[in-house]
């Protein structure tokens, strides 16, 4: 499967700005069973530097700055992504749970001991005994570690409403708990902080999902967004991706752009301004399209080795 994906960004300031320095997790990474064919970002106005380079988690980011009077920035990124096709897993069966904590705790292999970096408290996800009850009923020693993390992301589909107008990027964890709605990136942070607090290691992934219009209407252009969603560590196995906000296992429709420990990691585009007036409008519209259809030859791609300031966020 092929897509071409648009994610504009523009920021409007109420006064000018001299100066702005910028951090930008737009551009699609290489990981297994995703190629990225290009991606390309322009900068508006034109940038006075720009330095691209691959980040501790292996992801794309590009610095850039801005170094003369302006009143609006705009960010554009078009990028080819090829996603291979591949069988649903099952989720019954295979490495229990307590086999899941005993290498974790172990570190005997070295893909062990580096998972384990996921199973702390990050910037915006904090352990905590109430994250755990949320959870604990469903992480039986001897039960099929898949098969119940594929019930906690069926828990917080059916139990918390996604509602865009209840929280921000600063929405404390405890109160998406507390008032059980949120949108994707408090269900990832939730479903993260449940599993960290159980003792697995669980990371955050930022991308994109394809959304199809209702049968017989057009699509709308810019109707997509940024998306999030989490995945687990499977010890012997690897990484599996579980999107809480549509209780799916990510798939051929999921496009990924970048993963750390939380939100904060993989911010889409932050950084400083200096001047601005204090205020900012913000738009952001994002375009996901097929461009083929077809059988690919399944394929495995894996980004190079490993070799952030006030934000202005975009969710």
């Amino acid at each position: 499967m092929k897509y071409r994906v648009r994610h504009s960004t523009r920021y409007e300031y109420a006064d000018q700005v001299n100066q702005g320095y910028n951090v930008a997790y737009l551009i699609p990474r290489e990981c297994n069973g995703q190629r990225v064919n290009y991606s390309d970002i322009r900068i508006i106005p034109a940038p006075t530097s720009r330095i691209k380079r691959v980040d501790y988690f292996g992801n794309v980011v590009c610095h850039f700055t801005v170094e003369r009077p302006h009143q609006s920035l705009e960010v554009i990124v078009d990028s080819e992504v090829e996603i291979a096709p591949s069988e649903p897993r099952l989720l019954g069966g295979g490495t229990t749970c307590a086999e899941v904590l005993a290498a974790l705790k172990s570190g005997n292999e070295l893909e062990d001991m580096s998972a384990t970096e996921f199973s702390f408290n990050s910037p915006m996800i904090a352990t905590s005994p109430q994250l755990a009850d949320f959870g604990r009923d469903l992480f039986s020693p001897e039960r099929s570690f898949l098969e119940a993390v594929g019930e906690l992301n069926s828990r917080i589909f059916k139990d918390f409403k996604y509602d865009p107008g209840f929280s921000t990027v600063a929405t404390p964890l405890v109160d998406v708990l507390k008032n059980r709605r949120g949108v994707c990136q408090d269900f990832a942070h939730l479903a993260i902080g449940v599993m960290r607090s159980l003792g697995f290691a669980a990371r955050y992934v930022s991308g994109y999902l394809e959304t199809l219009p209702p049968p017989g209407q057009v699509k709308m252009q810019g109707a997509d967004a940024s998306h999030a969603w989490f995945a687990v560590y499977i010890p012997g196995d690897d990484w599996q991706d579980f999107d809480p906000t549509n209780d799916v296992m990510p798939a051929d429709q999921h496009i990924t752009t970048a993963w750390g420990r939380d939100y904060s990691d993989v911010t889409p585009l932050k950084g400083v301004v200096f001047g601005g007036g204090g205020k900012q409008i913000l738009s952001v519209a994002v375009d996901v399209s097929r461009i083929e259809l077809g059988n690919a030859v399944g394929f495995n791609t894996v980004a190079p080795a490993p070799s952030q300031t006030q934000s202005q966020s975009q969710t």
